[in-house]
């Protein structure tokens, strides 16, 4: 349907869609779509589809219905803060924007992909922008979010962060 899809379009893929999970990747409707979904626009459609309130909240209960037993880890700009309030652990990642950009061009460059750094920097402040203004489920860190800036810190650094946190609320 074109460019722009309208919300009685979204909401109808909303209702056909079937996400499992299995094997280490995240299937649609039987298609892996596991690296498809950390594609550049796959993030930039979310941030601007995610600012429709009629999108939002048919999304919500589609989220909250993967927490079941043995509980779930999720990534994305409202998971603590709306999506799942009440979770045991929530960790608010940061970094700086040059940083985001300097690791996703790297990501694309490793891929084979053309990327461009000044590009990548102003698509992410404007993203960054765009989430933290818009009116349903803005881009916040929630209170009880332990925050981490990775701007300086290597993945172990980040892994032994969170093991730490979970490691607190089994105690």
């Amino acid at each position: 349907f074109g460019d722009s899809p309208s919300i009685a379009q979204l909401l109808e893929l909303i209702e056909k869609m079937r996400l499992e999970f299995h094997s280490g990747k995240i299937w649609l409707n039987s298609e892996d779509v596991t690296m498809d979904l950390r594609e550049e626009f796959v993030g930039m459609l979310a941030s601007k589809y995610s600012a429709i309130a009629e999108v939002r909240a048919r999304l919500l209960q589609f989220q909250r219905d993967f927490a079941v037993d043995p509980g779930l880890v999720t990534d994305g700009r409202d998971m603590g803060s709306v999506v799942f309030p009440a979770a045991d652990l929530k960790v608010f990642f940061t970094a700086s924007a040059e940083k985001r950009a300097e690791r996703r061009y790297k990501q694309l460059i490793d891929k084979g992909m053309a990327a461009n750094m000044d590009d990548l920097l102003k698509d992410l402040r404007e993203r960054d922008d765009r989430d933290s203004r818009r009116a349903v489920a803005p881009l916040k860190r929630s209170e009880d979010a332990a925050l981490l800036d990775t701007s300086e810190m290597t993945i172990q650094q980040a892994v032994d962060f969170i093991i730490g946190k979970a490691a607190v609320l089994r105690n």
